[in-house]
């Protein structure tokens, strides 16, 4: 069993940036893709970032490409989204998920990811 704690959440302005944390418990850690999902009020969750296991690969919905970064910490068993330009359209609750299937790929679908953390809120003021 995996735990994933997120931190990092709260209130910014348009243009700010936060970097999300995502704590996992357990030592094989290393071998799960992780991914950062969001969702707002009324709209479906998406994936906005991902990982692979070994970290060389990563994913963004288009939205974030060049805004946010994924990163792992295999050492204290942490992903991090770091989120710079932040707009009023960010503001959702963001989630980490580990994906324990082995796959070698980028899986940006929730199907593909078996744990979830309890989410944490990020709100972009205009």
């Amino acid at each position: 069993q995996v735990q994933l704690v997120e931190s990092g959440g709260g209130l910014v302005q348009a243009g700010g940036s936060l970097r999300l944390s995502c704590a996992a418990s357990g030592r094989i850690f290393s071998n799960y893709a992780m991914g950062w999902f969001r969702q707002a009020p009324g709209k479906e969750r998406e994936c906005v970032a991902a990982i692979s296991r070994s970290g060389g690969r990563t994913d963004y919905e288009d939205s974030a490409k060049g805004r946010f970064t994924i990163s792992r910490d295999k050492a204290k068993n942490t992903v991090y989204l770091q989120m710079n330009s932040l707009k009023p359209e960010d503001t959702a609750v963001y989630y980490c998920a580990a994906d324990r299937s082995y796959s070698t790929i980028v899986d940006t679908r929730a199907s593909a990811y078996d744990y979830w953390g309890q989410g944490t809120q990020v709100t972009v003021s205009s």
